[in-house]
């Protein structure tokens, strides 16, 4: 027998089975139940996991087998933790220029966007002319 211990890139449904002591036929129903849980397929159309769908999963059977959960309420708990990430990564991300205050200027753009993106213009137009 493998040792499991050891991190792999991918795991077969078997495998990730033996990890998470959940039925093959569970995890594949969870599929279709929780869009979070997509696995991917290799050529042979065996389905193949990740770490991250791994994770999914045992957040999926803590909810429903722990913490006694129906499906639709998972699947909310899910959606709402997947919002929440979106929201903490678009906070992080968001460039310095955009959080001027509300004003938008032309065609609804805000000034300081719409002065870097006349600076760029101008610093192309310097470059094509010297080609």
């Amino acid at each position: 027998m493998k040792d499991l211990s050891i991190k792999k890139l991918y795991y077969s449904i078997s495998e990730v089975s033996k990890l998470t002591n959940i039925e093959q036929y569970v995890l594949r129903y969870w599929e279709t139940e929780f869009e979070q849980l997509k696995p991917q397929k290799n050529r042979a159309g065996n389905r193949i996991y990740t770490n991250k769908d791994i994770q999914v999963i045992l957040y999926i059977k803590e909810l429903l087998r722990e913490k006694k959960y129906t499906i639709e309420g998972a699947k909310k708990i899910l959606e709402e933790a997947a919002r929440t990430k979106t929201a903490q990564v678009n906070n992080t991300v968001k460039e310095p220029a955009l959080e001027h205050s509300g004003e938008v200027g032309e065609e609804g753009e805000q000034p300081s966007l719409k002065k870097d993106l006349e600076e760029i213009k101008s610093i192309l137009e310097l470059l094509v002319s010297k080609l």
